[in-house]
């Protein structure tokens, strides 16, 4: 059974979404702790229900990025997980955190990468006047944003559609990518190439 430790910082639909493919077999593993930085994360309540543990690291507790990130790793090593799933987890990571689960950890981005990294990617996108937008899931690497691409969902972007709207159609499509990707690593189909 792969081990999965996903982290998050708010909401947690695509934690929900992977803990509901988990349960209905269609990703063959199980997620066995859930971190987040913030107490307030209702996805911190999602994976109760589920009874799943559950750990809170405030990053104002830490005077540095290392000492925070440092924390955090002790955590997950403590579950030896096969995967790292960042799920709306809102921390630009150390170089160490990275390195240490290089090949093993995952993170979905709301936008066409390399189309608008960082943040308000919804509202970006509108005021380009693109036609579509959607979501990329990637290895995450040392710079943000930016590691290899493993799949994409696109949606289109309506005349009428503001960044709320398009922010639900982007949630609705990464509900299925995040969770069929999950279990492509698993089943050897998606493999981390060292560039």
């Amino acid at each position: 059974m792969t081990n999965i430790v996903v982290l998050i910082s708010g909401n947690g639909s695509n934690l929900q979404a992977i803990i509901d493919a988990c349960i209905k077999g269609d990703i063959d593993g199980q997620v066995s702790a859930v971190i987040s930085n913030r107490a307030d994360a209702f996805g911190l309540q999602r994976a109760q229900q589920a009874n799943i543990p559950t750990h809170v690291k405030s990053h104002t507790d830490f005077s540095d990025r290392e000492s925070f990130d440092q924390a955090v790793m002790s955590i997950i090593d403590d579950y030896q997980p096969d995967i790292i799933v960042l799920a709306g987890y809102m921390r630009i990571l150390t170089d160490g955190f990275v390195n240490h689960y290089l090949g093993k950890m995952v993170n979905i981005h709301p936008s066409l990468l390399p189309k608008y990294p960082g943040l308000h990617t919804h509202q970006r996108a509108i005021e380009a006047g693109d036609s579509e937008h959607g979501s990329s899931v990637h290895f995450v690497t040392p710079e943000l944003d930016s590691g290899p691409i493993i799949e994409q969902s696109k949606v289109s972007i309506d005349a009428h559609d503001c960044p709320q709207s398009l922010l639900a159609k982007v949630q609705k499509a990464e509900h299925t990518l995040y969770p069929k990707v999950i279990q492509d690593i698993i089943a050897g189909r998606v493999v981390w190439q060292a560039e």
